[in-house]
């Protein structure tokens, strides 16, 4: 299997789009967050310029979005999302272990918020992330340098 992480561009707008709507919907909707076009676009295009297309052997598979937060010495990691039908193959695991293993080697930290009724929590947990603080809808989570 081949993985690579490929810059999004412009017209890789409606992939995502239907794959905010496919991975994330459900824990939307749980927490009486909006699912239209218009949010999700602009999830889609905050720090666009650090999204990256997640590819299995050639073919658009999820996202992964962190951004390095200087005045925090902090990768952020924003979005991941893997396409139901590349899941179960430890694609999102495998990225988040690769951020975590270049933030040790420059001392950072990594953050992250993930919904309450999202239950990828607990693999945030696995991979050593606390949570930090709460908001309404979600929890805030880090892992120290």
């Amino acid at each position: 299997m081949e993985v690579s992480l490929i810059k999004a561009v412009n017209t890789d707008v409606d992939f995502l789009i239907d794959l905010r709507d496919i991975t994330m919907r459900k824990y939307l909707e749980d927490v009486n967050l909006p699912t239209g076009r218009t949010d999700y676009l602009k999830r889609i295009n905050y720090n666009f310029d650090d999204a990256q297309i997640i590819h299995v052997n050639g073919q658009a598979a999820g996202l992964f979005k962190a951004s390095y937060l200087s005045n925090k010495n902090q990768w952020y990691l924003f979005q991941i999302q893997v396409h139901p039908d590349f899941q179960n193959l430890k694609l999102g695991s495998s990225l988040i272990q690769a951020l975590l293993d270049k933030a040790e080697l420059q001392g950072a930290s990594v953050g992250l918020s993930v919904l309450k009724s999202n239950p990828v929590r607990s693999l945030y947990a696995k991979l050593g992330f606390v949570q930090v603080d709460e908001t309404e809808y979600a929890y805030e989570m880090e892992r120290k340098a």
